[in-house]
């Protein structure tokens, strides 16, 4: 009973914010049509999702490590493990701009796709050439202004934690645009929305931003071993984290 009572209270506050929030990220998108890249209608959307977190009973979520000094000026490709539907109210929570690459399924959902759209966050129709093409024309577009790109390497949500293998996109973005690769770890989400529930669970959640990775220098040569330093490094904080949560 309390959980559905909880699950209930959570839809109508999500709900009730989107509803609040979508004029807000339209007039956004409206006054900032010039903008070379939508930084502050993405701005928005991130507060859109630290207020919900906030009014929510059921989610507790903590940031860790320190942001490199120079994020809000020059761009970075992030990187992070994928465990729930979660993982963006949680990741909102850190203290930068950057636009996401969601999948187009995303965008086509009612009131939180047309604030999706409207926050200028990134579409991709995954297994589709043509999409992945313009995807990464549009990261690039948006690392040339000096704002970051969010992306999560492993493609889809972990089905039950195990971080998968990493595709190769957000590495070879980094290597042709020059610029550095700051991975971030995550866990505790899955405990708030797990891949396939419908409900809402009770859950603390951290996320921990880890050391960057310079790209100066490389080549394409070098993104199999890029691309799994920092696979190696997320799934080693992850077990960190986790081995903490579990007072181990």
């Amino acid at each position: 009973m309390k959980r559905a009572l909880l699950g209930t209270y959570s839809y109508a506050e999500f709900g009730a914010c989107l509803g609040a929030w979508l004029p807000i990220l339209a007039g956004s998108r409206v006054i900032h049509r010039n903008d070379p890249v939508p930084r502050m209608p993405g701005r928005w959307l991130r507060r859109l999702a630290r207020v919900t977190t906030r009014l929510s009973p059921l989610w507790k979520f903590e940031v860790r490590g320190t942001a490199p000094s120079d994020i809000g000026t020059h761009a970075y490709v992030v990187v992070c493990n994928h465990e729930s539907s979660a993982d963006p109210f949680l990741l909102s929570h850190l203290p930068w701009d950057m636009r996401w690459v969601a999948k187009q399924e995303l965008f086509r959902t009612p009131m939180s796709g047309w604030a999706l759209s409207l926050s200028g966050d990134i579409p991709l129709r995954r297994g589709d050439a043509e999409s992945v093409r313009a995807m990464l024309a549009e990261c690039r577009r948006t690392l040339g202004e000096g704002l970051s790109v969010m992306m999560f390497p492993e493609g889809t949500r972990s089905e039950d934690g195990t971080i998968g293998r990493f595709k190769d996109g957000a590495f070879e973005l980094a290597i042709d645009a020059g610029v550095p690769v700051l991975p971030l770890a995550l866990t505790g989400t899955r405990d708030c929305r797990p891949k396939g529930s419908r409900w809402f669970g009770e859950a603390s959640a951290v996320v921990r931003v880890l050391e960057p990775m310079p790209t100066a220098g490389m080549t394409r040569e070098d993104l199999p071993r890029l691309r799994d330093e920092a696979r190696e490094r997320i799934v080693a904080a992850v077990s960190e984290l986790r081995r903490e949560r579990n007072g181990g």
